[in-house]
């Protein structure tokens, strides 16, 4: 078979949910290593909009009570890491001589939602392709660390459901791979890792407004960029709102959010296949270096103040 029917077999074979979202990960990783991707494009646009899909389908199967019950204990926290990631983050960059605007990515990326925080603050800092890609691969890599290794270190420490989706969503970068992680350690640890990190992810839109006012004051913008406004977090809160006050549609809700496990599975396949030997080489040891440094940091700390309750939901 050539790539091209590899791809579909094995994106079809996710997209059932025969398989669990770290194996399809795996998948994807193994693909991206082994193939040259025939549509690599194409694939980044679709796991962008299904996982955008899939966590809105998620959210018919979260009660509205305990979503924002959860949003509202995770903000301090969320500000707080966010903080302390940033200025963390371009404290390393600058000692390590990470050159132009990639440190400010990789800063952000760790800070607030991976991929998704630099895909929107990339076109406002100017940022070029290659600090862009470097950037994106090195949290790409840590992310897809994340999602195997996550598991494994809760039950080994023993975490309660809360605890682990509390720390998934403040260490893990991206949303796919907290869902993913959370998902394999159980349905509590899914609705409030999955509800932080949306929450996390809302700080997209101030960062990303700080950002913009700073580049135009020192004249380093990449001109009239918008602030991208992540509205599937609102759709989200919808879904769990209409699954909470319309029992009368359990059975169809029910099945939507078994499609919205299923979608972020597929989703996680096609996040792995982008990964390759290009990507790896084109990260560098610097800013890798970096962002290694600064995501031990905050899954360090914040896996303490969970461990030891100084922080709960």
């Amino acid at each position: 078979m050539n790539s091209r029917t590899i791809f579909f077999v094995c994106l079809l074979l996710a997209a059932s949910g025969v398989i669990s979202p770290s194996v399809a990960l795996a998948g994807g990783i193994a693909f991206g290593f082994a193939f040259e991707h025939p549509f690599r494009l194409q694939s980044h646009e679709l796991a962008k909009w299904l996982l955008q899909a899939s966590v809105v389908a998620l959210g018919f199967g979260m009660n509205l009570k305990q979503v924002l019950h959860a949003g509202r204990s995770g903000f301090l926290y969320t500000a707080i890491s966010i903080s302390c990631a940033m200025l963390l983050g371009l404290l390393f960059g600058s000692l390590l001589k990470v050159a132009g605007k990639a440190s400010f990515l990789i800063s952000a990326g760790t800070a607030i939602c991976g991929g998704s925080a630099i895909a929107a603050i990339s076109p406002i800092t100017g940022a070029d392709q290659e600090e862009i890609s470097v950037s994106m691969g090195t949290v790409f890599v840590l992310n897809s660390v994340a999602l195997l290794i996550f598991p494994f270190i809760g039950h080994a420490l023993h975490l309660s459901q809360n605890q682990f989706g509390l720390w998934s969503a403040l260490a893990i970068h991206d949303t796919s791979s907290v869902v993913g992680a959370a998902a394999k350690y159980g349905n509590q640890a899914l609705a409030v890792g999955t509800t932080v990190k949306l929450a996390r992810a809302l700080w997209i839109v101030p960062v990303s407004s700080l950002a913009a006012a700073y580049m135009a004051r020192t004249g380093n913008s990449g001109g009239m960029a918008k602030v991208r406004v992540p509205w599937f977090i609102f759709l989200f809160c919808l879904a769990a709102a209409a699954a909470s006050y319309l029992p009368q549609f359990a059975t169809q809700f029910g099945t939507m959010n078994h499609l919205g496990k299923a979608g972020l599975t597929a989703t996680l396949f096609l996040i792995g296949t982008s990964l390759s030997k290009k990507t790896l080489q084109q990260v560098g040891v610097r800013p890798f270096v970096q962002g290694v440094s600064l995501w031990i940091i905050v899954a360090g700390a914040s896996l303490l103040a969970i461990y030891f309750n100084y922080i709960s939901i």
